[in-house]
């Protein structure tokens, strides 16, 4: 190789490695582990709120979680994610909920904090996860000294939310679902059918046009595999994802997890691990199996849904049939207009509007 070559080629190498390096320390300066305390106007930490990431044996496993609220005196709430923890995502969408919440948010067995390398995904079931949750609810109540907690559920959660609360009623006030799912394997058909019809008329994607036509999603039979790969792409690309602006997972999730100061490195690099071994959900195969509409319509507490007319990941349509379905002492549907999947990272007023208004205000 000439020197020339040789020298050019080295000079590439170091920049690469520079740029790596630099990378890497970037990501470590983001990564103290440590919460964010709820600050007053002088800077000083509001003494009568709460900040905490701890972690806790419980149903022979070790659960992470963090819990935040800016008056511990507030009533709990328990938020039950998805297939992916999102409470990193706060960092840069604020809630509001810790104003008027003590707010839980749990990584679920084989999930962010609660991840580890020896479990085996296989053996996780609804029975189990309810059975967490139930723990996790009286570690709460034991905790702020609370008989009931409020549980919100969000996408993959709101399927597990409508169990616990089926078998386990008795510990809390009012169930919130964030983008309820009902007949998933509708939605999932539902969505389907949307995006390749907006792809045929009038999106420019030749390629991802035919990969839909040769892997169309049907009420008969498995989803197929090349279109869960290209499930995320396409909803994020058509607004109909996470979020409404959030244009694909690498912008709009993989950074700001990496970016997430509350994080440590490892608990960044565990987080996606239990993603891609979880894959959608790590209960997915139950909940395209079930019909809730059809088998989970009776309960004996306040049920509420919050859902973003957008929502194609679970579908708006088919979570207010449901919703239409439902027997239960009080119940309420909310529209947020301009959201799509997590209409409380999208829409935060109008969704704490709603909860303080007409959900913390019922007195059943």
């Amino acid at each position: 190789m000439p020197v020339n070559i040789r020298t050019a080629a080295l000079l590439i190498l170091g920049l690469i490695f520079i740029l790596v390096v630099t990378l890497f320390l970037f990501i470590l300066i983001h990564s103290s582990g440590k919460p964010k305390p709820f600050l007053d106007e002088d800077d000083n930490p509001i003494p009568e709120s709460i900040s905490e990431k701890l972690f806790v044996e419980l149903n022979g496993a070790k659960f992470g979680l963090f819990i935040k609220g800016k008056d511990r005196e507030n009533p709990v709430l328990l938020f039950l994610h998805g297939g992916l923890p999102v409470y990193f995502l706060t960092q840069k969408y604020q809630t509001g909920l810790e104003e008027l919440f003590t707010v839980a948010w749990w990584d679920q067995r084989g999930a962010g904090l609660s991840y580890n390398a020896k479990n085996e995904h296989k053996e996780i079931t609804i029975e189990g996860l309810v059975e967490d949750t139930k723990e996790i609810t009286n570690y709460l109540r034991d905790r702020f000294s609370q008989d009931k907690i409020y549980l919100m559920g969000h996408s993959g959660g709101t399927y597990l939310g409508i169990k616990t609360i089926e078998k386990y009623p008795d510990l809390y006030r009012a169930y919130i679902g964030v983008a309820q799912i009902s007949d998933q394997k509708r939605s999932e058909q539902i969505a389907y059918q949307y995006i390749l019809d907006k792809y045929q008329n009038g999106k420019s994607k030749s390629r991802l046009t035919r990969q839909l036509l040769e892997n169309p999603v049907l009420m008969s039979g498995p989803i197929p595999n090349a279109y869960y790969k290209i499930r995320d792409y396409v909803m994020h690309d058509l607004g109909i994802g996470t979020m409404r602006e959030m244009s694909n997972v690498v912008s709009g999730l993989f950074i700001p997890s990496l970016l997430f100061n509350e994080y440590t490195l490892g608990e960044k690099i565990n987080l996606w691990r239990g993603k891609i071994e979880s894959g959608v959900s790590v209960i997915w195969d139950e909940i395209i199996s079930h019909d809730l509409s059809k088998e989970s319509t009776n309960f004996k507490i306040p049920v509420y849904f919050l859902h973003g007319k957008y929502d194609y990941t679970c579908s708006y349509d088919l979570a207010y049939d449901y919703f239409s379905k439902i027997n239960v002492p009080e119940k309420g549907f909310y529209t947020l207009e301009e959201s799509a999947h997590t209409p409380i990272l999208e829409e935060p007023e109008e969704c704490i509007r709603v909860i303080r208004k007409e959900i913390l205000s019922n007195k059943w």
